[in-house]
């Protein structure tokens, strides 16, 4: 890890922003840090994984099963998060996450976020309501992809 305290790089990181400084603490002391090398599956789509990422550096691939083919819907880099839903603690994944290249990031366990949110409202809603802006984020990344999936044969039909 940087040589920065983990408290600092969360403090810096943009999912984090408006987080109070009790909040990066709690952040802290769940944060576990992990590396993927390049082209390696973080976890596939439908798959149950307890973990929650905030990238420091590389690059991940979401990626969508299709007939015959994977889709990528988004890259995510340095800044960003992924595995949301392991937040949430229902049901499997909704995309497949792949390392582009090698990724160092934080993990924290789903289950550890969710009973810290029950215990603080405050860090609660702060999650959450960073949580839903990510979801927003990628709800509309699919959107963009399907058009452009689907736009080409929507305009021959006309």
């Amino acid at each position: 890890m940087e040589s920065k305290p983990l408290e600092e790089i969360l403090r810096e990181h943009p999912f984090l922003e408006g987080f109070k400084p009790e909040h990066i603490r709690k952040m802290a002391e769940m944060a576990l840090e992990v590396q993927f090398g390049r082209d390696q599956i973080i976890f596939r789509e439908g798959q149950e994984s307890g973990l929650f990422f905030l990238i420091l550096s590389g690059k991940v691939a979401l990626e969508v099963s299709a007939p015959g083919r994977i889709l990528r819907v988004q890259t995510l880099e340095a800044g960003e998060e992924l595995g949301w839903s392991s937040v949430l603690g229902e049901g499997g994944k909704h995309f497949q996450a792949r390392s582009l290249e090698t990724v160092r990031a934080l993990a924290f366990e789903g289950a550890r976020l969710r009973q810290a949110c029950e215990q603080d409202p405050s860090f609660g809603y702060a999650l959450m309501r960073q949580l839903l802006r990510v979801v927003a984020e990628r709800l509309q990344a699919t959107r963009l992809q399907l058009l452009d999936l689907y736009a080409p044969r929507a305009a021959k039909l006309i």
